[in-house]
């Protein structure tokens, strides 16, 4: 998916970028959904580390959408551990698929061949910029449902609705996108300048203590798991030790399963949280019980703990339960998402 960059800054690029493709992000939309309701999947690729958090986005995204009333759209990822990622798409691709690629990987591109071989409707692969990625397929997952809802036969027989203008429902879609693209330019720069001195604080304290010989410690529950992942990936691209607390799903679910979830982190924190280590957690409510339990965990022991957090800051905020808590003041779960990344970004700068 051919996406332009603007001249600007970080929040403008991303911005502009979209704004510039609104039409083509529209059409996509209706494309996937003829896809989705002919019965197809949506598939994502990746081979690194920062490429797979981005699949694991996109799965948690359409398979547990936080919009009440939306369906749970099929979607599967595919990563490096479950085996080469072109034989992964020969045994799971099929023609009413969509297949979206993050990255330029040898395999990654040798995986959308397979697909399109297949008939498969290809994405292709997405600017090596996580933030700018994460603004497309939040769009896409979003506007999706506006096809499917107003579908009419015969792509979704059984609704009596009378068929709406193809022409007006592109046109509402693109504007959104425009809508969509601008609110996350707005809430990414709002976050980073009504936080910077938090940002400050807290970068500083991070570097110092890894340059210490600390740790950082991650983690989140769905899609700010997946900003978890991103996070212990970039640490690690740029030689800082960083461990994902939502990487070990046997651990996650032998947890879960025996004790409750309320503990899945805090028992990691547990076994391997160090004084001098640092804990950051992501949360877009900022009153997750699982969060807030590894929090209080941390500081038993000694970690330093970062939070970003949405809404009004939730309990982590109002009850001070991190040293330095990061608010992006939205309701919004996809556009609180994109600003944090834009947070956590901008900690690891200050450390890599």
């Amino acid at each position: 998916m051919a996406v332009l960059h603007g001249a600007g800054g970080e929040s403008d690029r991303v911005s502009v970028a979209v704004e510039l493709d609104a039409d083509r992000v529209a059409r996509l939309c209706r494309a996937m959904a003829e896809r989705f309701l002919d019965g197809g999947r949506l598939l994502a690729v990746g081979h690194s580390p920062a490429e797979r958090s981005d699949v694991r986005h996109v799965t948690v995204e359409f398979v547990h959408p936080v919009i009440v009333g939306k369906r749970a759209l099929p979607a599967l990822g595919l990563a490096p551990e479950g085996g080469p990622l072109d034989t992964q798409m020969r045994l799971l691709a099929e023609p009413h698929d969509i297949v979206i690629g993050f990255g330029a990987h040898p395999e990654t591109l040798a995986a959308l061949e397979v697909a399109r071989g297949r008939g498969c409707l290809i994405i292709e692969p997405l600017p090596d910029d996580q933030e700018l990625a994460e603004t497309l397929y939040h769009v896409l997952w979003e506007l999706v449902h506006v096809f499917i809802e107003h579908a009419a036969p015969p792509i979704y027989a059984f609704m009596q609705k009378s068929e709406p203008d193809e022409d007006e429902v592109l046109a509402d879609v693109a504007a959104s996108v425009l809508m969509k693209a601008r609110e996350a330019a707005e809430l990414r720069e709002q976050t980073l300048t009504d936080n910077a001195a938090v940002l400050t604080a807290a970068g500083d304290e991070l570097a110092a203590r890894l340059d210490a010989g600390g740790r950082v410690l991650v983690l989140g529950n769905g899609g700010s798991a997946t900003d978890a992942m991103d996070v212990a990936a970039d640490l690690r691209a740029a030689g800082r030790p960083a461990l994902d607390l939502t990487e070990d799903s046997a651990v996650i679910t032998a947890v879960a399963n025996d004790v409750g979830v309320e503990a899945i982190f805090s028992r990691q924190v547990i076994a391997h949280g160090r004084a001098g280590d640092v804990l950051m957690a992501i949360s877009t409510s900022g009153g997750s019980a699982n969060v807030i339990h590894a929090l209080g965990e941390a500081r038993k022991r000694g970690l330093s703990t970062i939070a970003l957090v949405g809404y009004d800051g939730g309990r982590i905020l109002s009850e001070q339960l991190a040293d330095h808590v990061v608010v992006t003041r939205s309701e919004h779960i996809p556009r609180i998402q994109e600003a944090q990344a834009s947070a956590y970004h901008a900690l690891v700068r200050r450390v890599s």
